[in-house]
């Protein structure tokens, strides 16, 4: 992949491999889909609100409970998320990646059942209980896809497999907002549907998985399954030979039996662990602080107001540049490198808010400047897809070895949820204090994270998850040597040798 030839670029990619990553991707699929579904419907569904509470207490909904039954149905998913997320590290270490996966299709089933038997049942408590549940299994998802595909990768494709995930995760945005166009399904009489669709990419991903291989890297390192994983190896390279695969793992693994076992509170008492997680977080809120979701969950009103006649079609094409650019990310990571992707992504997204923050204010002055305010919304949806809306995902699995993996993933999806929760709450209020200018608070958090990814960020590419993992150890090494008293500092290397 490094020397730029398109056959280099191939060279690895199996059926074997291409079926798990792709089986895996649909919980990706998933994660999105649920995540743009519910913004098409909303009057619809506000109307089945106020049916059923009339019907029940003989009086229409007051404004403010539709208001607040409306927020809950929209942020229970991220809180499902949050809760889905920090629950990784539980499953992935005790049941596998892949089972694991398995498993959490059980909460699509339910979430689908709640969701599409809810306007039958004339109950909206069904509908939220669906949305919190459907958030439990996007949470683990998001957790789950990343980390499976990284460990099945070979080093030199695991950068643009890992953009795989994020490329299910707009798709899954694009067709629910496709799907919920009122003349499809997003309709009185079939929003249940709509929002009970999840059912059918869970279950092709319970018929796919089955056929998908164990991680071989969680068969050796953690099951201690030499053989086995010798095996899946050989099928997933397509090669007798991965006596360098297997020499990675094997060195993995005894650097993690010199570890103590690492759970998340030492992630952060650690001084080895301390500055990845940091890395992780920050890269994690450098995406969903950016502002994406504010466009997204607001980019109807944007262009309403801008004065496009059909401003749900506009949207859409949002939706077809994010899925766009994703593709332009998938090919460009390996030869370019995460670093460079991801300041190139944040600095373009705080130029393009700054056009769409003057473009909204000098609105009503010129009628021209609505097409400044579109291209602006495309190039800020552009720019996120070539670096933050990928990256962050998969370069936290790349940022620590085995043993911490999974808790590291569990932190730096919880703080996404998080923000992707605190985002969705406040922004329409933000947005009334202080009307176009709204997208500078985004500006100024887009610049502080392209600082940020300047100096602390490391590049990834092409090394393999010890090489990456050595340099943080070294780097806390140093920082112990020079801050700890000397006794500090033998306590220190007593807990990792290699320091």
């Amino acid at each position: 992949a490094d020397s730029g030839g398109s056959n280099d670029y191939l060279h690895g990619v199996t059926p074997q491999l291409m079926l798990a990553v792709g089986t895996a991707v649909i919980g990706s699929l998933q994660f999105g889909y649920n995540t743009g579904v519910i913004n098409a419907p909303q009057s619809i569904i506000e109307s089945f609100y106020n049916e059923t509470w009339s019907s029940r207490f003989s009086e229409p909904i007051s404004q403010t409970v539709l208001t607040a039954l409306w927020s809950l149905s929209v942020a229970i998913f991220s809180v499902g998320g949050m809760f889905g997320s920090f629950s990784v590290g539980i499953f992935a270490n005790h049941f596998g990646r892949r089972n694991s996966m398995l498993m959490a299709n059980v909460l699509a089933f339910i979430a689908a059942a709640f969701m599409g038997f809810s306007k039958l049942a004339s109950s909206f408590e069904m509908l939220i209980i669906g949305r919190f549940i459907v958030g439990l299994y996007s949470g683990l998802s998001t957790g789950f896809v990343p980390m499976y595909v990284e460990e099945i990768s070979p080093t030199s494709l695991r950068g643009a497999l890992g953009t795989l995930h994020q490329l299910g995760v707009v798709i899954g945005i694009l067709m629910a907002q496709i799907f919920g166009i009122e003349s499809i399904m997003g309709n009185a009489s079939l929003w249940p549907l709509l929002l009970g669709f999840t059912l059918l990419p869970a279950a092709l991903q319970c018929v796919l998985l089955p056929l998908c291989p164990e991680s071989p890297r969680y068969l050796l390192i953690n099951c201690n399954e030499e053989s086995k994983a010798h095996s899946i190896l050989m099928k997933l390279r397509g090669t007798d030979d991965v006596s360098t695969d297997m020499q990675e793992m094997k060195e993995e693994s005894q650097q993690m039996m010199r570890e103590k076992k690492v759970t998340i509170p030492e992630l952060f008492r650690s001084s080895i662990y301390r500055q990845p997680i940091l890395v992780a977080i920050m890269l994690q809120l450098s995406q969903q602080l950016s502002g994406i979701n504010a466009v997204f969950y607001y980019s109807t009103g944007i262009f309403e107001r801008v004065g496009v006649s059909q401003p749900v079609y506009a949207t859409i094409g949002a939706g077809v540049v994010n899925t766009a650019f994703t593709v332009v990310s998938l090919f460009v990571v390996e030869h370019v490198g995460r670093r460079p992707l991801h300041l190139t992504g944040l600095m373009g997204m705080a130029v393009s808010a700054v056009f769409l923050t003057v473009a909204m204010a000098l609105l009503d002055q010129l009628r021209w400047m609505s097409y400044v305010s579109m291209a602006a919304v495309f190039s800020f949806v552009a720019f996120f897809e070539i670096g933050p809306g990928p990256i962050p995902w998969f370069i936290v699995a790349e940022l620590f070895s085995q043993g911490p993996r999974p808790a590291a993933i569990a932190v730096a999806g919880f703080c996404n949820w998080s923000a992707n929760f605190l985002v969705g709450m406040c922004f329409q209020y933000v947005e009334q204090l202080c009307g176009p200018y709204v997208f500078i608070i985004f500006t100024v958090l887009l610049l502080g994270f392209f600082v940020f990814t300047y100096f602390k960020v490391p590049e990834t590419k092409g090394r393999t998850f010890e090489e990456i993992a050595a340099d943080f150890r070294q780097s806390a090494g140093q920082a112990a040597d020079k801050y700890l008293a000397p006794d500090e500092f033998n306590t220190l290397r007593g807990e990792d040798p290699d320091l």
